[in-house]
């Protein structure tokens, strides 16, 4: 049994105090301003959920809507500032939605997805998320809708998926449980730790069942873990993969696999339909990188944990960067296609596109270079790498389209090592050498500090015997 109803809030009773339509256009007023804010009013909100959104200043109409769910004992305000999703917003223009729930229905701020009662479709939590997407295209004109959520918010996320497929076009489950795990807060603990031993087509079914007679088209899923998540075990990772890629009806084994940054592996099943991204090392928490790089998003904190920008990456499996276009400006070009890879190259295809003067080419989000026809080859790249590519029509009076469908392209050879070692322990296995009391990178020859065992540096081998320092961390791409 619920709480009674929190009191009004002071918006919520000027809205009423206002004439009929005010409130509506002083809505429309603040978003075309952007910001963070709280809305109220959004409907009859049967899971007695609060609603943030953060909206870029200028959104244009048509723009994507992603809905962001924080984990127990966080809250939407903390989610806004760590997870990324602002960033990603300013940069590519769409806005953000935050749902957030209380002590008044959960004592650890837990999104309830164990609960039938909260995650069916038309039910409580589930649905009072459904109204706030609804309400947000009201207001801000927002097109395509997408979830994804930390922790309990992955678990409510994967049933916001199997609930209301027609709602929302991608999904992104962060350490999080299969849709429709369990039936009760008995079942949870379960489900968080131990294999379920369902069969594919018994996870499938669960989903098929939150929405019976519906037949597609259904959301892309990625679903990211940790290998060391001690709270919500990574077999929930592959329960994941195995639900949704039955429910694509797309075999279980992956069509390619990739090596990221942050020591993670992203594993492509079905023509993207369903991406797993596999964290090695990493714990309980949301995958940030922060820095201004153009693979990085996020703040480092409490469950929000510093080795890949998932939200980024997620975001280009989604298509959100930079896909609306301007008006006027000609479609995207389709048949978009890696056409050769060398040990740092890509070569591109694409059909082109009636009215367009040149293309613009991004890699992992941003811009690579330009072609005046309907071929690029990306030069300057690290080997053994995977980038993934959009590209975009420009006519004219310049006016860029919306971008394409990505194509992820691995480049040939072998991707560079990392090594984290004290320097006394990297000049024994020849990666550096000691002068003076100093220890120096092999190759660069860079200064590594005192030659001991209690200064440790992170070295990265770009060619084999050539080391860099790579501090504080090391990925491929670095």
């Amino acid at each position: 049994m619920r709480l009674p109803a929190r009191l009004v809030t002071f918006v919520a009773v000027l809205s009423l105090l206002l004439p009929a339509g005010a409130a509506a256009r002083a809505g429309a007023a603040a978003a075309a301003a952007g910001g963070y804010r709280q809305v109220t009013g959004f409907g009859s909100n049967p899971g007695d959920l609060q609603m943030f959104e953060y909206v870029p200043a200028g959104l244009p109409s048509g723009a994507p809507l992603v809905v962001a769910l924080h984990g127990c004992t966080q809250s939407a305000d903390a989610y806004h500032r760590h997870s990324g999703w602002a960033e990603l917003a300013d940069r590519w223009g769409f806005a953000v939605v935050y749902p957030q729930t209380t002590t008044a229905n959960n004592v650890q701020r837990c999104f309830q997805w164990f609960e039938p009662s909260e995650y069916g479709r038309g039910r409580g939590e589930a649905a009072s998320i459904a109204q706030m997407v609804a309400d947000a295209r009201g207001r801000l004109g927002t097109g395509r809708a997408f979830v994804t959520g930390l922790s309990a918010g992955g678990g409510m996320a994967a049933n916001l998926l199997a609930a209301y497929p027609d709602v929302f076009a991608g999904g992104s489950i962060n350490a999080g449980p299969p849709a429709a795990c369990a039936s009760s807060l008995l079942e949870a603990t379960g489900c968080q730790m131990n294999d379920q031993g369902l069969t594919p087509r018994q996870w499938g079914d669960r989903v098929r069942a939150a929405f019976p007679g519906y037949g597609g088209p259904w959301p892309r899923v990625a679903i990211w873990q940790g290998t060391a998540d001690y709270t919500v075990r990574p077999v929930n990772a592959d329960e994941l993969r195995d639900q949704w890629t039955d429910v694509w009806g797309v075999p279980r084994s992956p069509t390619s696999t990739h090596t990221l940054p942050g020591g993670t592996t992203r594993s492509v099943y079905g023509d993207s339909a369903v991406e797993v991204y596999s964290i090695s090392g990493m714990g309980h928490g949301l995958a940030v990188d922060p820095g201004s790089g153009a693979e990085q998003c996020g703040a480092s904190g409490a469950y929000f944990l510093d080795t890949i920008c998932s939200s980024h990456r997620t975001a280009l499996f989604w298509g959100l960067d930079g896909d609306g276009g301007e008006p006027g400006a000609p479609p995207a070009p389709t048949g978009l296609r890696v056409t050769g890879t060398g040990d740092g190259t890509v070569s591109l295809a694409w059909d082109t596109v009636e009215g367009a003067v040149s293309y613009v080419v991004r890699r992992d989000g941003a811009d690579a270079g330009t072609s005046a026809a309907g071929a690029f080859t990306d030069t300057g790249l690290a080997p053994g790498t995977s980038y993934a590519y959009t590209v975009a029509a420009v006519d004219a009076e310049g006016r860029t389209g919306p971008a394409s469908a990505p194509v992820t392209a691995t480049t040939a050879g072998a991707p560079p090592r990392c090594f984290t070692a004290t320097n006394y322990a990297h000049v024994t296995a020849g990666r550096a050498h000691a002068r003076g009391g100093y220890a120096y990178a092999n190759g660069s020859g860079q200064n590594m500090g005192l030659f001991n065992v209690f200064v440790t540096r992170t070295l990265r081998e770009p060619s084999p015997g050539y080391f860099v320092i790579s501090d504080p961390g090391c990925s491929a791409s670095a």
